[in-house]
């Protein structure tokens, strides 16, 4: 059964079909297409108009534009619509419209990636799952993700994020979720906010798309709890309290042990353990949040806390693994996709907590969007509890300098101005028996110390 036919998708976008056709998935990227898409000319850092014509080279069974590209045959299998990202977000809303799915919407200063992939990992064993792939969470992630949703998904994930106030409560209308999760409010993007409340009230916006008698579920723990109560109540919605201080869902203990964090949760009566399949008490902390969203889904804890069992964190966002160099194997904390203090502080302890026979070794680059407070910020890291356990911190970029100058002088390893350089030292650096972490935002590009560790394994000079 194909995902769109031409007369499904011209009746929800209001376009014109140019001819019959049908496809079975949808790309905005020539690089991943595949045969059979419907590619989606949308106007980001470049012009997707620009790159219809090798779409359909590549097997496209046709394309959303507002004009035929030049290049392209007027009889090409066409969308034409008036604006693409508009006609996009018709036909995201069309592609909710017509499912029956459950739908959870996440949101969160920190964490909302892995637990989008927590909640798809607990659904699929109870019905056809569907969740936005990668972070796609923005103003054309969202709607690309309810747009790509099989009409006869059982289950949905929607994961919503925001730069700047506004964003969030639109693309929740536009999922209209039964169940919105809000993992935690943390100082990210105070260069767009007055103060961290303001973030918590953006967040809470998430409530405002919820279908009627649609739960809110919430973190308990945190300064802005009271912020996300009142939105709530405001709302008049139903709510379920996660946390460690919660009466609703209450994570009790959270233990870790080799590569495995055992939680320990309580709700009312009952007694769950969940087994995490990666250190962390974020991820406990997500999975308490995730297992809340479940029971106010209306679907099966148990079967849920089998398939947590399955999940561990994706590239990028703390997966971990071995690369063997000549003097011995180095494990590697991948947590390169995206950084600010509150992620920064969990993934420290979660390097502090690795067992190693070696050494422990932060790579840390800068985190963006932190607003007036960014040095102070970066110097505070330096009191991290978690730092007594480790050996080294390496420092990449000019915000974090000042963590570099805050540093006690036992752990201060060196500072360069960006990744690239920190590859090209990191030879010198580690060895056989260590445990690395790479940390920072994405632009800072702290993948490039990830790959050069591979690089190393490889008998390679880093690149």
């Amino acid at each position: 059964m194909s995902l769109w036919t031409a007369q499904e998708a011209a009746a929800a976008t209001g376009g014109r079909a140019t001819s019959d056709w049908q496809v079975n998935g949808i790309s905005i990227d020539t690089r991943t297409i595949e045969p059979g898409d419907l590619f989606v000319a949308l106007k980001a850092a470049r012009d997707g108009h620009d790159f219809v014509a090798q779409a359909l080279e590549k097997g496209a069974g046709a394309a959303l534009v507002s004009h035929i590209p030049e290049g392209v045959a007027e009889d090409a299998p066409l969308l034409l619509v008036e604006d693409v990202q508009t006609a996009l977000e018709a036909l995201g809303r069309a592609g909710r419209a017509r499912t029956k799915a459950r739908v959870v919407a996440v949101t969160g200063s920190v964490g909302k990636t892995s637990t989008k992939e927590m909640l798809a990992a607990m659904l699929t064993p109870q019905g056809r799952t569907h969740a936005a792939v990668a972070s796609y969470n923005n103003h054309w992630g969202v709607p690309l993700t309810l747009a790509r949703m099989p009409a006869d998904t059982e289950y949905a994930v929607i994961e919503i994020g925001m730069n700047h106030p506004g964003e969030i409560a639109p693309l929740s209308r536009q999922a209209r979720p039964h169940v919105a999760l809000v993992t935690t409010v943390a100082a990210v993007h105070l260069e767009a906010f007055e103060d961290v409340a303001g973030i918590a009230r953006e967040k809470a916006a998430i409530i405002e798309g919820l279908e009627p008698g649609g739960i809110a579920v919430l973190n308990a723990d945190l300064e802005e709890t009271p912020v996300l109560r009142d939105v709530a109540q405001d709302a008049g919605v139903a709510t379920r309290w996660f946390g460690q201080t919660s009466d609703d869902y209450c994570l009790q203990e959270a233990q870790l042990s080799g590569d495995v964090t055992r939680a320990r949760i309580v709700q009312a009566e009952r007694e769950f353990s969940a087994e995490i399949q990666s250190l962390g008490v974020h991820f406990a902390m997500n999975a308490t949040g995730a297992l809340a969203a479940i029971e106010a889904l209306g679907a099966d804890l148990e079967l849920a806390l089998a398939g947590l069992q399955g999940w561990s964190p994706v590239k990028g966002r703390g997966a971990r693994f071995t690369v063997g160099l000549p003097s011995g194997p180095v494990t590697v904390l991948d947590d390169a996709y995206n950084a600010n203090p509150t992620s920064i502080g969990a993934a420290l302890t979660v390097l502090a907590a690795t067992p190693t026979e070696g050494r422990r070794i932060a790579y840390l680059a800068d985190m963006k969007e932190l607003g007036p407070e960014e040095a102070r910020l970066h110097a505070g890291l330096a009191d991290h509890p978690a730092l007594a356990k480790i050996d080294a911190v390496h420092c990449i970029g000019p915000l974090m300098k000042h963590l570099y100058a805050a540093l006690p002088e036992n752990k201060r390893g060196t500072w360069v101005e960006t990744s690239a350089e920190a590859a090209s030292a990191l030879p010198a650096q580690i060895q056989g028996g260590d445990v690395v972490l790479a940390k920072g935002s994405l632009s800072m590009a702290v993948a490039r110390v990830v790959d050069a560790i591979r690089e190393i394994g490889q008998g390679n000079p880093p690149s």
